[in-house]
């Protein structure tokens, strides 16, 4: 049940309706958790039990941990809570990685096994709720948050529909505030929710999946690469990096919106990422939930940046390359995270030289040099998304075409599309970073707006290409 399928409409418009309309406001909880565990169930029932039953075992487990007479028996009780969450997201996604690579390696030493080759159905978003379910146990560990007493309202806290497949990873502090928080309707509020929607339907729609028909030669590995030119490359991974932010932010909008239009509110997980003028803050703008869970409840945990230049720079590497397994069972998607921790590495060690030179800093900080710096950012961002796949020997064979000139094939569609759409979304970033659409927008009368809503979510039905791609951060 996609978010930008007929069948998902009809399922939130049926959710909606009796949400608000129904008489009985205690049952509201009740019903969005029972709307959730069948949203997951369309997709596999055992599946959805599987959510339930470990996050049955969370709830019990922060009681217990709330309530342990010492320090040594709530560390034992978050052990156990590690071990489960990280047990299941293990054996469903990684198992197979694992078994892979020793097969390979005894074979590389000249060892024969009978090691088979595992297929698994991994649960849709076991990444995002495994991680939400780790940060509320160590909350109350800490002190954070209290152990919530009502398990409907925490059930909801891990399954409510719109960030349960691809997030944004929520903090129990921040959720089931809300929960308990009585429900009053608001037209601005429903009038935001609506926005975010038809924004993140038209990313994805409009943007997203017509990059797809650019990025695919490169990327898909069931089409062969072997004879796209270098230039073929290059724009199919410019295409790829338009497309995983449009598609990725444009679930995220719709996910707030829908939360929105339920009275929740969910955390903004994008801003503009690449804007960043370094790779640090392309991590406070990107996949912001991830990179700050990953910060409190691995980096700082770790040491953080209080240690020596050499500790912190270990803590990094950890950090981002433990990031690049999270998001795949594969070598691929640890060198992708090897880069950005290397990345930040870089980019600390030129902050402190930079320090004592006050001229160079300046200039660095003008127009021009903020154009240079976003410039390189993207540029390493780029070369990151070359192995943001599955397939490590394909990655290596497209950073190959990129910097050893080869003549080939042109890609499927003329590139005039793809540069027709980079620059439409940097004039977008542009008018929103320089205040200039919050303005605008401001000025407008709510029919203006409304009416250009309605436009925008014709254009996607109408720029849409005949086949609709899965989103790219559901595999996550």
């Amino acid at each position: 049940m996609l978010f930008h399928t007929q069948a998902y409409l009809i399922f939130f418009l049926i959710v909606w309706a009796v949400y608000w309309f129904s008489p009985w406001k205690g049952g509201r909880v009740y019903w969005l958790l029972g709307a959730s565990i069948y949203f997951y169930a369309t997709w596999n029932k055992w599946l959805a039990l599987l959510v339930f039953g470990t996050a049955t075992i969370d709830y019990l487990l922060a009681l217990g941990i709330e309530r342990a007479g010492s320090r040594r028996r709530g560390r034992a009780l978050v052990g156990v809570s590690l071990a489960v969450n990280l047990g299941v997201l293990c054996y469903f996604k990684y198992r197979g990685f694992f078994l892979d690579s020793l097969r390979e390696g005894l074979a590389a030493v000249g060892v024969t096994t009978s090691i088979p080759h595992l297929e698994m159905l991994v649960p849709f978003g076991i990444s995002f709720y495994t991680f939400e379910a780790i940060s509320y146990t160590i909350d109350v560990y800490a002190g954070r948050v209290r152990a919530e007493r009502n398990l409907p309202n925490f059930l909801l806290f891990i399954l409510f529909f719109p960030h349960l497949v691809a997030g944004p990873i929520v903090r129990a502090k921040d959720f089931l505030t809300q929960v308990k928080r009585p429900k009053r309707w608001s037209w601005p509020r429903a009038f935001v929710g609506l926005q975010l929607i038809v924004l993140g339907l038209f990313k994805k729609l409009a943007i997203a999946d017509c990059m797809a028909i650019y990025s695919d030669p490169v990327f898909d590995p069931k089409q062969n690469i072997d004879a796209l030119s270098s230039g073929s490359v290059w724009l199919g991974v410019i295409a790829f990096a338009i497309r995983i932010y449009c598609d990725f932010s444009g679930y995220s909008d719709m996910a707030l919106g829908s939360a929105h239009l339920l009275g929740y509110k969910l955390t903004v997980n994008f801003r503009m990422p690449y804007l960043s003028a370094n790779v640090s803050e392309f991590w406070r703008r990107w996949h912001i939930s991830l990179s700050s869970w990953l910060r409190d409840y691995l980096f700082i945990p770790l040491g953080g940046s209080r240690g020596t230049r050499w500790q912190t720079a270990r803590n990094l590497l950890i950090t981002m390359t433990l990031g690049g397994l999270w998001h795949g069972a594969c070598f691929s998607f640890i060198i992708w995270g090897l880069l950005h921790g290397i990345f930040l590495i870089v980019h600390r060690v030129f902050r402190d030289w930079i320090s004592d030179k006050p001229r160079l800093d300046a200039l660095l900080r003008t127009s021009a040099g903020y154009f240079v710096r976003m410039g390189l950012t993207l540029f390493c961002v780029l070369i990151s998304w070359v192995f943001f796949q599955d397939s490590l020997s394909r990655a290596m064979l497209v950073l190959r075409k990129m910097f050893v000139p080869v003549a080939g094939s042109a890609l499927p569609l003329e590139p005039l599309r793809l540069w027709v759409t980079v620059g439409l979304l940097v004039i977008a970033h542009m008018a929103t970073a320089w205040g200039l659409w919050k303005r605008a927008v401001g000025r407008m009368p709510p029919v203006i707006i409304g009416t250009a809503c309605s436009v925008a979510f014709i254009l996607a039905q109408m720029l849409a290409p005949e086949t609709s791609k899965p989103f790219v951060y559901f595999q996550f």
